[in-house]
């Protein structure tokens, strides 16, 4: 790989509008690039129209099927549940 080269890694994450805010729960290849995108509010939609650009939580996997399928179950969890993944709170 050379300079500059970026290694795709499937990745599920959690933003945070700020302490106790709202909440969102996404899936990436590069999850650099895309909490970037988020802070800059590169792609009109909920964390833009929100403000939800706190990266508060993720996970990486060792494909994208298996990251979509964590990203589903994460979705259909409580708040609680997902604030517990939270390593500090």
């Amino acid at each position: 790989m050379g300079v500059g080269a970026v290694t795709k890694q499937p990745a599920v994450y959690i933003l945070a509008s700020k302490r106790n805010g709202t909440l969102y729960v996404g899936v990436t290849s590069n999850l650099v690039k895309r909490v970037w995108e988020h802070k800059q509010n590169v792609v009109a939609g909920f964390t833009r129209t929100y403000q939800v650009h706190n990266l508060v939580y993720f996970e990486q996997h060792e494909d994208m099927r298996q990251a979509v399928q964590r990203e589903k179950h994460i979705k259909k969890w409580n708040r609680a549940w997902k604030i517990e993944l939270w390593p500090s709170r």
